[in-house]
């Protein structure tokens, strides 16, 4: 076996899988240091920058998030991955994909461009985790999904319901969800949100967890719920990172005080292996409103338990 390098793993890696040990603090920055790359094959999962915060109606920013992700992973470097007590990438081939080349000065063509990026990865057969960037993101990156394995089930862990009034062409982060189920992209009946705690003007028939009861509920059995939900249908996680409570997550575009802990969240993330995700994103990470990157080390926890769940799957 080939020395690997002790540092710099995130480009002069000779392997796709195993641990780098880069120091902490140093070395080049990729999303818990895997390999810079874009050659899918052999890969088995792709983490995916989508650098977007045009589609925001509060404060901006997000558009930092995938760098702010990616830097505050690096505490993860190198040791057996709690709470799954294995080393993720032992049997796990994961590259950071980069990020997706937006056309800025071409607003229409944005949801498009991310659509094609996802699309090509998840063609190839890699399971793709995205960081963004604003809500609005994950529209696109449910259409490459739902193209390859049909009506999903939704599993939104969120403050906002995002089901506001859509004209099918705009630019919003609070109207995905509404669109999503109008044009069959997700299953309605198959879906679930949890965190929620404001009022949108309909549900689109998803079942809710509210905030309030969460907190009254155990990791565990919010865990149950939404496996009930989802059932066996192919899913899909998308984690708002102002789900969790200003305390915890200070740095995002629209934060709603009355939110979860972030040990609340990822227990029930952790819970879930027995659901069949496709795919998933962690989004709204504003570094600009971040303090000592708290918000930023919640996202990137957010990712590598969501990989963790994969590992699992893989290790068993």
């Amino acid at each position: 076996m080939s020395e690997k390098p002790s540092i710099d793993h995130a480009f002069r890696a000779t392997e796709l899988k195993g641990g780098a040990h880069d120091p902490t603090y140093a070395g080049a920055l990729s999303f818990m240091r895997r390999k810079y790359s874009r050659d899918l094959y052999g890969i088995d999962a792709a983490i995916l920058g989508v650098p977007l915060d045009v589609a925001v109606t509060n404060r901006p920013g997000a558009r930092f998030g995938p760098a702010a992700i990616r830097r505050a992973s690096a505490i993860f470097d190198g040791d057996p991955q709690y709470p799954f007590g294995i080393e993720l990438f032992e049997d796990l081939a994961v590259i950071d994909y980069g990020d997706v080349d937006l056309p800025l000065h071409h607003p229409l063509k944005i949801s498009a461009a991310i659509e094609a990026e996802a699309a090509r990865i998840v063609a190839a057969g890699v399971h793709l985790f995205a960081l963004g960037g604003d809500h609005f993101v994950t529209w696109p990156l449910l259409k490459a999904q739902a193209a390859r394995h049909g009506p999903l089930a939704l599993v939104q862990f969120d403050a906002h319901q995002d089901t506001w009034p859509d004209d099918g062409e705009q630019l919003s982060h609070g109207s995905f969800v509404l669109r999503a189920v109008r044009q069959g992209i997700v299953d309605p009946e198959r879906s679930i949100q949890i965190g929620i705690r404001t009022v949108a003007p309909e549900t689109c028939g998803i079942e809710i967890i509210h905030a309030y009861d969460w907190q009254a509920m155990s990791a565990t059995e919010a865990a149950e719920r939404i496996k009930a939900r989802v059932g066996a249908a192919p899913a899909y996680l998308t984690f708002d990172i102002d789900c969790l409570d200003p305390a915890f997550a200070p740095g995002t575009g629209t934060p709603v005080a009355g939110g979860p802990s972030s040990a609340l969240a990822l227990m029930t993330l952790a819970s879930l292996g027995g659901v069949k995700f496709v795919g998933g994103d962690v989004v709204e990470v504003s570094p600009p409103y971040d303090h000592a990157d708290v918000t930023a080390i919640a996202a990137a926890t957010v990712a590598q338990h969501y990989l963790g769940l994969l590992a699992l799957k893989r290790a068993r």
